[in-house]
Order: C-alpha cells, then sequence, then structure tokens
C-alpha cells in the first residue's frame, strides 16, 4: 500500500532551479513504487465544494507573475483517469462527502511544479483536487480518510502546499538566516504530526507557537492539505519528516509521509 504525502511546492522558481530541494523530490519518486496515478490536492485551486477532475489531458496554468520568463513556457501535458475519478466519486457517495466534477481546469503551478519534479515525463494520470479552506479541519481530514482506500490500488495521494508559509514576511536577498518563528512552530508540528496529535493540529492556529506568522489568516490554504494528506493515511497512523529546508528566511520546504 503506498503512502500519502504533504509536499511543499515553495516558490514557482522551483521549477527551474537545482537545490537541495529539487534533488531530494527528484530522488523521491525513484524511491517508490511507481503509482498506477496521483490523486493531488493543490493549495492554489480553493473551492467551497469539493472538485474532482475528470479531464482528458491537463492544460498549464501560470498562476503567477514576475518570475523568470523561462516559467511561462513549461508544459505539463499529464493525462486524466476515467476510472480513477469514477472510484473518487464513489468512495465520496459512500462517506457522505459533497463533491462536484470539473472537466475542464488545468494544472495550477501547485500542482505542476510538484509533479514535474517528481516525475518529470508527465507519463502517470493525474487526478487533480480542490481544497476548502473554509472547512473545519476535522472536515478536511475526513475528506482525504474516505480516500485512503486508494492507496491499496496503488494510487498516490499527494497534497501540495506549504507549512510555513507566509508571503509577506519572504527575505527574498536571504538564503542562509532561518527565522526563529519559522523553526518554533515546524518544531511545534513535527512533534504533533509524529503523535498523530490530531486534536492538537486541529486547533493549531491557537496552540501552535507563532501560527499567525507562518499560517497567517489569509493564507491558510497552504497549510490545510496537510489535513487531506493525514486523513488518507487514517487507517496507520504514522508520520515521516522525510525533508525540511528553508528559503527566504521562512520559506519551508517540507515532505511529510503518512502511512
Amino acid at each position: 500500500m503506498l503512502p500519502s504525502f504533504f509536499i511543499a511546492h515553495g516558490a514557482p522558481l522551483l521549477a527551474v532551479e537545482k537545490n537541495e530541494y529539487t534533488d531530494f523530490l527528484n530522488q523521491m519518486s525513484k524511491d517508490l513504487p511507481r503509482p498506477k496515478a496521483i490523486v493531488l490536492f493543490s493549495a492554489h485551486w480553493e473551492s467551497n465544494h469539493q472538485k474532482v477532475s475528470e479531464v482528458k489531458e491537463y492544460s498549464t496554468i501560470y498562476d503567477f507573475g514576475g518570475f523568470d520568463p523561462a516559467l511561462y513556457t513549461i508544459k505539463y501535458p499529464a493525462k486524466g483517469d476515467q476510472q480513477i475519478s469514477e472510484d473518487i466519486k464513489n468512495l465520496f457517495k459512500a462517506n457522505d462527502v459533497p463533491y462536484e466534477v470539473e472537466s475542464s481546469r488545468g494544472l495550477d503551478h501547485g500542482a505542476w511544479v510538484v509533479l514535474r519534479l517528481l516525475y518529470p515525463n508527465a507519463d502517470i494520470p493525474v487526478i487533480a483536487m480542490s481544497v476548502n479552506p473554509k472547512l473545519p479541519p476535522a472536515d478536511q481530514y475526513k475528506i482525504g480518510k474516505s480516500l485512503s482506500a486508494l492507496r491499496a490500488n496503488d494510487v498516490l495521494i499527494i497534497a501540495s502546499g506549504g507549512t510555513s508559509h507566509n508571503l509577506r514576511a519572504l527575505k527574498w536577498a536571504d538564503n542562509d538566516q532561518v527565522d526563529q518563528w519559522a523553526l518554533e512552530f515546524e518544531d511545534w508540528l513535527a512533534h504533533h504530526l509524529h503523535t498523530w496529535d490530531i486534536e492538537s493540529l486541529f486547533k493549531y492556529n491557537s496552540l501552535a507557537p507563532y501560527a499567525e506568522y507562518s499560517v497567517p489568516p489569509y493564507g491558510n490554504e497552504h497549510f490545510i492539505p496537510l489535513f487531506y494528506a493525514m486523513g488518507a493515511a487514517d487507517d496507520v497512523k504514522k508520520a515521516s519528516l522525510l525533508h525540511r529546508s528553508f528559503r527566504y528566511g521562512n520559506l519551508a520546504h517540507s515532505v511529510w509521509q503518512f502511512g
């Protein structure tokens, strides 16, 4: 059974950079069994209702501005998988999770940056999924949990976002010194993930040190994919930190494996 993952997608520049984190993601897929398909929740697809993609071949969305022009030439023409989309809908129905089908939206950079680093040939089917930052964490966890059976069918579940992700606090010229508040938040998070303390994790915004900096009220959509990934491994309840590094003073590049 494949694990589920939370993977930070960082800044769009990761798509054209070579560094410690990109090297890790390049190698990560080589260490995993090849999945039949990938179900990916992206922080950059927000919706008040859970969306399930039914797309034959995805376009590439450039949902950012002001970066290296090379970014806007990148294509990631992954195909969908009608059967896996149907399986997801059936699991949602069985678990009383309301959903809507999306048949035209492409892959945003929260999806294609991660996918391209893991599987550069775009040769594994993808089912894109939205996230809802307005839901209580317990409901986000439930959505992930309802899909846990897919893992037994060689389907890889990835949630893409960022744990410490405060765009207004980034120091674009500083790549060496990590802000203490980001470290303390990430250490708190790691402790409660390792112990699968979902009661505390669901209250991260009031219990975690410096939560208001790491997960600002305007940016919780990057943090909450974590709960979708955790829920998908509720049957095992095991968390492992595979990678953690920082860019721009406080932007966490973290990869968590669940299951």
